[in-house]
């Protein structure tokens, strides 16, 4: 007897739907799943022998053959139990076949109980295109599969699918309106509260707090160079409250991205809140840029896709680590090769990096203690940030200590919701630039015919900038990026043109090129 249901899983950051075949002929007992399936995929055939006979049901003592198709193309993961479980139910006759295009995802314990997958958005996303019309799965996963435009039907166990299955008609989801309404912050997602940061609370530091909002503004990156105790980890935890808000698209990409990573919990909807990740400077490269044996899951790069990576401390992280980072800062992307396969992942942040100038953070301080470092260490701690690297990084900012009659005084200070007002005005004059890239609708991704069309100069602004390009030595590179910085502070006051006061600003924020740091 012959039988076919549907699964999926994920390639990359697409899901895919995968025909599950199911063939029993007589012969000697024997199950065979075939098709490219990992080791958790080849384990399935003891969970379904079991999970079936606990639940109740026959299982046939014959020749069983699986066959997941398309068969060249690598799987992996649990979710293929239910569908396999069901595949064997209706290929021995113990279950009659259904006309509903119906997908099937789930994990199944030993007793028959189903454990939630990772990745289902994805899967289902693709399966909707396909013109599924139901899925059925686990009921952990239940408020995910809400957010696709699909019949769903959670359940806790085999026994729940069979009734289920056996009815007459298969029922409609239940409160889809309300669960895809449902979002979720990344603070849920990490089971802890974040604290409320707000630029109000950070005292003085008016520079780099312009500097920040430069940066929010068009997506720019950002370095940030100064002694310890100077407020540089408290600014940048502040930067996300100025951050716009994402759209629709943005949210269902930065989902995807968290599905597959297996970071979405039970009750987790739609995250509306752009990505902040602060990896440990111990992180690997693979880490970083995402990794795995075979299908290589998303790393923090992708996990900050839409938001902010930040890396406190630098030049501690190894220097192949931060090579990592040059491909994704360029490209907005990773690429991956594994087993004759190539995956590519999402991974358009913004680099908030912080350090101090020397080693021991005292170097070039005039009021605070003497710097003990040699000329050779600090060359050594700086050199661990490439020339190549430092390049793509668009603002420098120095981050000197606070004067203590500021931290006496405790004047008042603007509030996130303030500066992110101004932020969100220039991004909406970016949208409108960049409508036909509505991916990428920021400054910091202007090509070079983008250049040449948005980014005039003034011919004060054009003399200033060829001067600094000389005197300080800059790459072409650096010369574009401090013109995209100059159009982001353009927008920022609403300028049409870029003239020489924005150029000049935009310079400042080259601390490392002009060697004002220490």
């Amino acid at each position: 007897m012959y039988a076919q249901t549907f699964s999926g899983t994920v390639h990359g950051i697409d899901g895919m739907v995968v025909t599950v075949e199911v063939d029993i002929a007589n012969g000697l007992p024997q199950f065979d799943i075939v098709g490219l399936g990992g080791s958790a995929i080849k384990e399935a055939r003891d969970r379904v022998r079991a999970s079936l006979r606990n639940s109740g049901f026959d299982f046939p003592m014959q020749r069983i053959t699986v066959n997941l198709a398309p068969a060249d193309l690598r799987k992996e993961g649990s979710g293929f139990d239910l569908s396999i479980a069901l595949g064997v139910l209706l290929a021995s006759g113990q279950l009659e076949r259904r006309k509903e295009q119906i997908l099937i995802l789930g994990e199944m314990a030993l007793d028959g109980t189903l454990r939630p997958v990772s990745g289902v958005l994805p899967i289902l996303l693709e399966a909707q295109k396909q013109g599924f019309t139901h899925v059925i799965l686990p009921e952990q996963n239940r408020e995910e599969a809400a957010l696709v435009d699909l019949s769903v039907l959670p359940a806790r166990s085999l026994q729940d699918v069979v009734r289920c299955w056996s009815g007459k008609e298969l029922p409609a989801s239940a409160d889809a309106d309300t669960e895809k309404t449902r979002t979720v912050t990344l603070a849920e997602l990490d089971g802890k509260r974040k604290a409320a940061h707000d630029f109000a609370d950070v005292i003085g530091q008016a520079y780099v707090k312009r500097g920040l909002e430069v940066a929010a503004a068009g997506f720019h990156n950002v370095l940030l160079v100064g002694p310890p105790g100077s407020g540089k980890t408290l600014l940048a935890h502040c930067l996300p409250t100025i951050m716009p808000e994402m759209s629709m698209a943005e949210s269902y990409e930065v989902t995807k991205i968290y599905s597959i990573a297996g970071h979405l919990t039970k009750r987790s909807g739609l995250i509306r809140e752009r990505p902040f990740r602060a990896p440990h400077h111990t992180v690997t490269a693979a880490a970083l840029a995402g990794g795995g044996a075979q299908i290589p899951r998303p790393g923090e790069c992708s996990l900050a896709h839409g938001g902010i990576l930040f890396l406190d401390e630098m030049p501690e992280f190894s220097r192949h680590a931060l090579e990592v980072l040059r491909q994704p800062l360029e490209s907005g992307q990773v690429t991956i090769a594994r087993a004759k396969q190539v995956f590519t992942y999402p991974a358009r942040f913004l680099l908030v990096g912080s350090m101090n100038p020397c080693p021991c953070g005292f170097y070039g301080s005039r009021d605070q203690r003497e710097c003990t470092c040699t000329p050779q260490q600090i060359q050594k701690y700086r050199s661990k940030l490439s020339g190549p690297l430092l390049d793509r990084i668009d603002l420098h900012l120095e981050v000197p200590r606070v004067p203590v009659t500021l931290l006496q005084e405790r004047p008042q200070a603007e509030s996130s919701e303030e500066i992110r007002c101004r932020v969100e005005a220039a991004r909406a004059i970016q949208c409108e630039r960049y409508r036909h890239r509505p991916g990428a609708p920021f400054n910091s991704a202007m090509n070079g015919e983008e250049l040449r069309r948005y980014a005039g100069l003034d011919r004060e602004g054009q003399k200033l900038l060829q001067l600094a390009f000389e005197t300080l030595g800059l790459s072409a590179r650096a010369y574009n990026r401090i013109v995209k910085v100059a159009r982001t502070i353009a927008d920022l006051g609403g300028a049409e043109q870029i003239e020489a006061a924005h150029v000049a600003e935009a310079i400042r924020y080259r601390a490392l090129d002009r060697g004002v740091v220490g």
